[in-house]
């Protein structure tokens, strides 16, 4: 099999301050780079047209519609999708090449190491935290509800792994981190309550958050990675209760 040709796909919402460090990382493994827009109000599409990019703009309705959308539009059917606060190592980018070269599964997943307030988080669960982002789109595609939405392959299909890391710059600050907290906990109520998922009770409001803490600083050694391991499992934490008590609120608020 001689080696495909692969689209790069970023979907983007006001990304001005990520997307050349993305882009600009992609060395020789994009045969086309194509950047999906949700109406950004910074510079994100213009400069996105700069650095070489086909720009597409559709609304936004959920991360799964968005990234299906993104995937269809790409020239060709090998699909590497990226978010853009992430960045190939160079050890990614030669494993990318590599599976190029020879392509033998449906889907490959990557590794992720974040960057959170500066610092490298290697523990807590935070890493390697592998996702599948490079695909054959006639062979699955991304499913999910509101927000945790994940690529899978259709039944029978293999994957494999890439070897190296995507850098993934997650947050610069605790504030942005707590902003970002409130955002996904309302969307991810939102899920629950689509889902049927309505009870909540004391176990979850107390026992649960608990719980996610020790099981991030504790077992999986958060506290290794110092005040980022402590601030991620506490706001973790944080956000277990504050999803639950959404939904609880949710669930008294709606109508009879």
């Amino acid at each position: 099999m001689p080696a495909v040709s692969l689209s790069v796909v970023v979907i983007t919402f006001n990304e001005e301050a990520n997307l050349a460090r993305c882009l600009q990382a992609l060395g020789d493994v994009a045969d086309e780079v194509l950047v999906v827009d949700s109406f950004s109000t910074d510079d994100t599409a213009a400069l996105a047209r700069r650095l070489g990019a086909r720009v597409v703009q559709n609304v936004f309705a959920s991360y799964v519609e968005q990234k299906n959308f993104a995937t269809a539009q790409a020239r060709f059917d090998y699909v590497l999708q990226l978010d853009a606060d992430e960045v190939l190592t160079d050890e990614l980018r030669q494993s990318i090449a590599a599976a190029k070269a020879d392509w033998q599964h449906a889907a490959y997943s990557l590794a992720r190491l974040t960057n959170y307030c500066g610092a490298w988080v290697r523990h807590g669960g935070w890493y390697p935290d592998r996702k599948l982002r490079l695909y054959d789109r006639r062979l699955g595609s991304w499913q999910g509800l509101l927000l945790h939405e994940r690529y899978e392959v259709l039944p029978g299909q293999s994957t494999g792994q890439l070897a190296g890391d995507a850098l993934h710059y997650s947050y610069v600050s605790v504030a942005q981190h707590v902003r970002q907290l409130n955002k996904f906990t309302s969307i991810t109520a939102q899920e629950q309550a689509l889902k049927g998922r309505t009870r909540v009770t004391l176990f979850h409001l107390v026992l649960k958050p608990w719980w996610k803490f020790f099981h991030g600083y504790v077992l999986r050694l958060g506290f290794l990675d110092g005040f980022a391991g402590l601030s991620i499992a506490v706001i973790s934490a944080l956000g277990v209760f504050i999803k639950f008590a959404k939904l609880r609120t949710r669930t008294q608020d709606a109508p009879a």
